[in-house]
C-alpha cells in the first residue's frame, strides 16, 4: 500500500532534498508539506499547508498522513534568542508529533544531532536530547532519530566558517575509522535517502542512528 508523507522543514538543507526524493518515490502517493510560506513548487503528489507554527493545533484536521518527517531546525545566527530557538527545535517538532500521532500516523522521523544529550551542559546538545527524550513518550508505532555529523551540502546562505570546516572534513574523513567514523561529515542527500529507506520498512520501537549508520543505510542495502 502506498503511503502519504507529512514533511516539516521542507525548505531546509535536508528537508528540501528529502522532499524531492519523496516526490520521486513510487512508494509515496502524496506528500504534505507543513510550511510557514508556500514554496514555489508544483507536483501532482504535492500538497502544501501554510501554517502559523505558534497555532499548529488550529490545523489539526489537515495534518493527516502515514509517515511524518521532521527536518525543522535553525541556527544561532538566524535565531539568537534561546526561547525562540527552543520553539523551533523542541516545541514545534513535539506539537507536530502529538497532532499527527493522534490523527493516525504510524512513524515519526526526526533530524537530531550528533552529541544530543538531555544532560549536556551545552544548550544545543541538551535541547536536542530533550526533544529526543520527550518525543519517545508519544506512542507512535515507530520513532526514528537521526544524529548526523557536520552536514555537507549546498546552503542557501553563505557561512564561511562552516564552509571551511566542510573542506577540512573532506580531507579528514578517510582517516576517521572505527569508532571515529560517526564524526565524518555526511552529505545531506545521504541523510535524506536514509530517512526514505527506513520509512519503507514496517518496524516497531525507537531507533537511533548515529552518522556512520546513516551513511551505511544510504549507500548500502538496508534490511532493517
Amino acid at each position: 500500500m502506498k503511503k502519504k508523507a507529512i514533511l516539516l522543514g521542507a525548505s531546509g538543507l535536508i528537508g528540501s532534498g528529502l522532499l524531492t526524493q519523496l516526490l520521486d518515490s513510487p512508494q509515496y502517493s502524496a506528500v504534505l508539506i507543513v510550511v510557514r510560506k508556500q514554496l514555489d513548487l508544483a507536483h501532482p503528489k504535492l500538497q502544501q499547508l501554510v501554517v502559523d507554527f505558534e497555532k499548529l493545533n488550529d490545523y489539526r484536521s489537515e495534518m493527516t498522513g502515514d509517515v511524518v518527517f521532521c527536518c525543522l531546525g535553525t541556527t544561532k545566527s538566524k535565531t539568537p534568542d534561546p526561547a525562540e530557538y527552543r520553539k523551533i527545535d523542541y516545541l514545534y517538532p513535539l506539537d507536530a508529533a502529538a497532532i499527527t500521532q493522534a490523527n493516525g500516523a504510524k512513524q515519526y522521523h526526526l533530524i537530531s544531532s550528533l552529541g544530543a544529550n538531555p544532560d549536556s551542559s551545552i544548550f544545543y546538545s541538551r535541547m536536542k536530547g530533550e526533544t529526543e527524550r520527550d518525543l519517545q513518550s508519544i506512542p507512535f508505532q515507530s520513532i526514528h532519530i537521526y544524529r548526523p555529523s557536520l552536514l555537507d551540502g549546498e546552503r542557501k546562505e553563505h557561512r564561511s566558517a562552516e564552509g571551511f570546516m566542510i573542506s577540512v572534513m573532506r580531507v579528514l574523513n578517510p582517516i576517521l575509522i572505527g569508532g571515529l567514523r560517526k564524526y565524518r561529515s555526511i552529505k545531506t542527500e545521504n541523510v535524506a535517502l536514509a530517512m526514505l529507506k527506513v520509512s519503507l520498512k514496517d518496524t516497531e520501537g525507537v531507533f537511533i542512528y548515529p552518522s556512520d549508520r546513516i551513511e551505511e543505510i544510504a549507500t548500502g542495502n538496508f534490511s532493517g
